[in-house]
C-alpha cells in the first residue's frame, strides 16, 4: 500500500499500516514545554496525578518566550519550572539559550522518522528534518510527559510540488507566504503538508525550517520534507543518525497537489491581520514604517542574519525607524558575532535582543510597538496585538525585505540592494 511520509512514520510506530482518519496511540520520541503556556504543563501534570515523567532523557523545558525575565511573574514562573526540572531530572534550557524550535535540531533531538510533541504551535518546524512534529495543548502535553505516548488522528496529506529555483532577492519566507496565500490560513487544517521539488532541494536547512515553521499558518498538523542529500549532510556534519529517513511512496494518495513555479516568485509581504494577505513588496512602497524586527523562530537563524547583513552593508537606517534584531539561539548569535554581523547591526543602531522569542510576542517584553505605529517583521504571525499592542499594524516579510524597509523607511523590495554574488544562501 503506497503511503505518504506521515502515514509511513505512524505505521512504523504503531506496528501496522494506517490510513487517513485512523485514530492511533503512538509512542513519542521527545516531549517539551516552554514558559509561554497557561496553564503550565507541569501544573496540569500535577493535577492529573503525575509523579514522574516517562523518561527524563526524552523530556525538556525551555525558558524561551520571556528570555528577558521582565516581570516578577515571569521570574516566579521560571523558578517553578527550574524546580520541576531538577525534581524530575529533565533538561531545562535557560533563558538566553534560544527558541525550542531552533535548539531541538542543534541538540540532536530532531532526527528523521521521529515523533515530537511540544507545547508550542510552531513545533512543526522540526519537520524540515523528515519527522513528525506538532504542537499540542497543556493537557495532551502532560499526558505525553507521563506516558510517553499520545493519541493522534492520522491526517490526510497535501503535497506542494515546488519547481525551479528561487530568484535573487526571493527567499524561503517569500515562498512559504506565497503558499499560505495559495490555500488560505485554514486551507490545510489538520492536514499533513509535504514540501517537494527542486526549489526545496536548493535550500539550506535554515531556510527549510522557515517553510515548515509556517506550515501551521495554513492550519497544518505537520509540515514535513523528505530526507535528501542536504538533510543527510547536515546530520552527518553533526554526527547525528539519519537511519530513520522516510520518503513518500510512488503512487501515495494526496488530498491535493499544488504545483508552483518558484522561479516566478517575487519578494512579498503579508498585510495585517493574517499571513495569507500577501502582496508583492514592490506594490507596498508607499507604506511608511516606524519599526523593523528581525528574528523569531521563523527567521532568526544564522542564514537569516546573513541575509539581513547583506542588505544593510553600506547603508543606514532611515531616520525615525527602530530596528530590533534577535538570533533564535545562542549558537546562532555566537556564530553571527564571529562573522562580524552583530557589530554591523550595532554600528547601524539596531537593538540586539536576548536569544529566544524576543520580539515575537508582546509577552517577551522586547520590541513592543507604540500606538499607531506600523512595523515590519520576519516573524510568523501578524495577528492584531501579536507583538503587544493591538493599536499597531504588523506586516510580515523576509529578513532581507525587513532590512531593506528599515533602510528606506517604508516597505521596500530588497532586490535593488542585492546582487547575485551577495544573495547566495537564501534564508
Amino acid at each position: 500500500m503506497a503511503q505518504t511520509i506521515t502515514e509511513q512514520i505512524f505505521s512504523r510506530r504503531v506496528g501496522h499500516d494506517v490510513r487517513p482518519g485512523d485514530v492511533v496511540v503512538a509512542p513519542v520520541d521527545f516531549v517539551f514545554s516552554h514558559d509561554g503556556n497557561r496553564p503550565q504543563p507541569l501544573e496540569t501534570f500535577r493535577s492529573m496525578g503525575g509523579v514522574q515523567v516517562f523518561d527524563p532523557s526524552k523530556v525538556a523545558m525551555f525558558l524561551d518566550h520571556a528570555p528577558n525575565v521582565h516581570t516578577p511573574a515571569v521570574a516566579e514562573m521560571h523558578r517553578r519550572m527550574r524546580e520541576f526540572a531538577e525534581e524530575q531530572g529533565i533538561t531545562l534550557f535557560p533563558a538566553g539559550r534560544g527558541i525550542s524550535h531552533q535548539v531541538l535540531p542543534e541538540e540532536g533531538y530532531a532526527l528523521p522518522g521521529r515523533i515530537i510533541v511540544g507545547s508550542d504551535s510552531h513545533t512543526c518546524t522540526a519537520g524540515a528534518l523528515n519527522l513528525l512534529a506538532t504542537g499540542v495543548g497543556s493537557t495532551d502535553l502532560a499526558v505525553a510527559m507521563m506516558l510517553g505516548k499520545l493519541w493522534f488522528k492520522v491526517p490526510p496529506t497535501i503535497r506542494f510540488q515546488l519547481e525551479g529555483a528561487l530568484p535573487v532577492g526571493v527567499f524561503s519566507k517569500d515562498l512559504v507566504l506565497h503558499l499560505i496565500a495559495l490555500v488560505g490560513v485554514d486551507g490545510a487544517t489538520y492536514r499533513a503538508v509535504e514540501f517537494h521539488g527542486p526549489a526545496i532541494g536548493g535550500l539550506g536547512m535554515d531556510a527549510r525550517m522557515t517553510v515548515t515553521n509556517m506550515a501551521v499558518e495554513m492550519g497544518a498538523k505537520f509540515g514535513i520534507m523528505e530526507a535528501d542529500d542536504v538533510t543527510r549532510r547536515w546530520l552527518r556534519q553533526r554526527s547525528l543518525d539519519d537511519s530513520g529517513a522516510v520518503d513518500s511512496d510512488p503512487g501515495a494518495e494526496y488530498e491535493a497537489v499544488h504545483q508552483v513555479d518558484a522561479g516566478a516568485l517575487v519578494p512579498v509581504v503579508a498585510e495585517p491581520p493574517t499571513p495569507d494577505r500577501v502582496r508583492p513588496a514592490a506594490d507596498l512602497g508607499g507604506v511608511a514604517i516606524q519599526q523593523a524586527t528581525i528574528g523569531t523562530s521563523a527567521n532568526g537563524q544564522l542564514d537569516d542574519l546573513r541575509a539581513a547583513a547583506r542588505v544593510l552593508e553600506g547603508h543606514h537606517f532611515a531616520p525615525g525607524v527602530k530596528v530590533y534584531i534577535t538570533a533564535a539561539s545562542q549558537r546562532a548569535y555566537l556564530a553571527a558575532r564571529r562573522e562580524g554581523l552583530v557589530d554591523l547591526f550595532l554600528d547601524a543602531g539596531a537593538v540586539i535582543g536576548t536569544p529566544g522569542c524576543s520580539g515575537c510576542t508582546g509577552a517577551s517584553g522586547f520590541g513592543v510597538p507604540a500606538d499607531g505605529e506600523t512595523m515590519i517583521t520576519s516573524a510568523n504571525r501578524n495577528f492584531i496585538g501579536r507583538t503587544g499592542n493591538s493599536l499597531a499594524e504588523i506586516y510580515l516579510a523576509s529578513p532581507a525585505t525587513v532590512m531593506a524597509s528599515a533602510i528606506a523607511g517604508s516597505i521596500t523590495d530588497p532586490r535593488p540592494f542585492l546582487t547575485p554574488s551577495r544573495s547566495v544562501g537564501a534564508a
